[in-house]
């Protein structure tokens, strides 16, 4: 992509009302823009990210074995009636009417309609295990919607739901979605750490929050430091496996984790001094196992082996990409801007043309862009009439993982500078090279 023909709007300034640091950088970079309170239009660059943090979340929900569909963003209230939920979830759902009158919502989430869709259509336990999942635009009334998409009333959301036969496979459900966010949130870079937490308006009795320590994280966490140490579950990890994923859960859950909601301080004080960690969190995930509290009174059963009807075992399990996207800027930036993680970077690398115009330069930009974009590697070009200065401060800004400055100096030698985003390392080497290092 050529900047010339891009749509990348940049702030050189400082938006006055952006608090946090992800919220001053998505608008600065031209990721995002406020449409109305809580609200914002995902623009070229911002729109790119998400893309590929969405694409890592589907690779791994059906690694895991669940399966994508995708339901309505309008709910009606009889569902949320149904489950005892409607009058109880509170000011956060939009409730409206359609011409008709007929009272109906948008979806803050999906339980209910799952749970509707499920019962429809499955009657036998040789149809389960299911777990079925989507990526949808939800909404929910903030009552102060703040910090850019960190926190926002419209916000896209991947939320998998499982049914299962009794406990013992739901548990097997639930360890599945463990493993998979463990995988997922590395492959984003991030080291994640799943905490006890409290269920909510979600409900049930077991449910963990997947957290990302940041300095700007909205709520303190406490945990164990040897967390840091572990490596996420490898690619050759076997879902269907109950024992394997015990134990990896096991290995995960064995140390003290937990939100402030569940901080229990005599248990962390167990820990020994040097070990104990006490940090700010930014939740990334959240998964939940509930038994029966919707399938019970929505009448969601199904044959059991012995002819008996039951009503099926269920859990839920959420990734915010939208919000994902701001709490990896939280946690991966610098005084100049975003550090992406190569795996979600909107382009892997920036060519910087340093004399525009310039013969030699931009015959030598011309084919390294041509050639890094045959072999599939996804490039930006900054061939406009800007500064050097001023094409330095947008590539740190917009934090793409390498940047390859072309200026008349260094091509006099046969050499152009490679320059690595995180860290800062910089080395002169020839372009053809460079086409290697980055298409390896």
């Amino acid at each position: 992509m050529r900047l010339s023909r891009y749509f990348m709007p940049i702030l050189r300034d400082t938006p006055k009302d952006a608090e946090i640091v992800s919220h001053r950088l998505m608008l600065r970079a031209g990721m995002v823009r406020q449409e109305s309170a809580g609200i914002y239009a995902w623009l070229p660059l911002g729109h790119r990210v998400l893309e590929k943090v969405c694409k890592i979340i589907r690779e791994e929900q059906n690694r895991s074995g669940a399966i994508e569909m995708l339901m309505p963003t309008i709910q009606s209230a009889d569902l949320w009636r149904e489950s005892g939920r409607y009058d109880d979830y509170g000011k956060e759902m939009l409730r409206i009417q359609d011409r008709h009158e007929r009272e109906m919502l948008y979806g803050p989430t999906n339980e209910e309609m799952i749970t509707e869709i499920f019962r429809a259509y499955v009657k036998s336990y040789k149809n389960l295990p299911l777990n079925l999942y989507h990526l949808q635009w939800k909404f929910r009334d903030e009552v102060r919607p703040r910090f850019g998409v960190y926190r926002s009333r419209e916000f896209l959301m991947k939320d998998a739901y499982s049914f299962d036969l009794d406990a013992a496979g739901a548990k097997h459900s639930y360890n599945k979605m463990f493993v998979a966010y463990l995988r997922t949130f590395a492959r984003m870079g991030l080291k994640a750490i799943p905490m006890v937490a409290d269920t909510g308006p979600i409900g049930g009795n077991l449910s963990h929050e997947f957290i990302i320590l940041a300095s700007t994280g909205e709520s303190e966490v406490f945990c164990h430091k040897d967390y840091l140490g572990f490596d996420a579950p490898s690619l050759s990890v076997n879902f269907d496996n109950v024992s394997e994923l015990e134990g990896l859960v096991g290995k995960w859950t064995s140390l003290y984790a937990a939100t402030s909601e569940k901080h229990d301080a005599a248990a962390f004080g167990k820990i020994p001094g040097d070990k104990q960690m006490s940090a700010r969190g930014i939740e990334v995930g959240h998964i939940f196992y509930f038994g029966t509290k919707y399938s019970e009174p929505m009448k969601a059963s199904v044959q059991t082996p012995d002819g008996l009807t039951q009503p099926v075992h269920m859990g839920s399990y959420g990734i915010g990409p939208t919000r994902l996207v701001a709490a990896i800027i939280e946690a991966s930036h610098d005084d100049a801007g975003i550090v992406w993680p190569e795996a979600i970077a909107p382009f892997k690398v920036g060519i910087l043309n340093l004399k525009q115009g310039d013969s030699a330069t931009d015959a030598a930009c011309e084919k390294l862009y041509n050639e890094l974009t045959a072999r599939g590697v996804e490039v930006l070009y900054d061939d406009t009439d800007d500064r050097a200065g001023a094409k330095f401060a947008t590539a740190d800004l917009i934090g793409l993982p390498y940047q390859i400055l072309v200026g008349p100096k260094g091509l006099a030698e046969g050499k152009v500078e490679l320059k690595q985003r995180a860290g800062g390392a910089r080395e002169m080497i020839a372009p053809e090279d460079a086409v290697k290092r980055l298409a390896a």
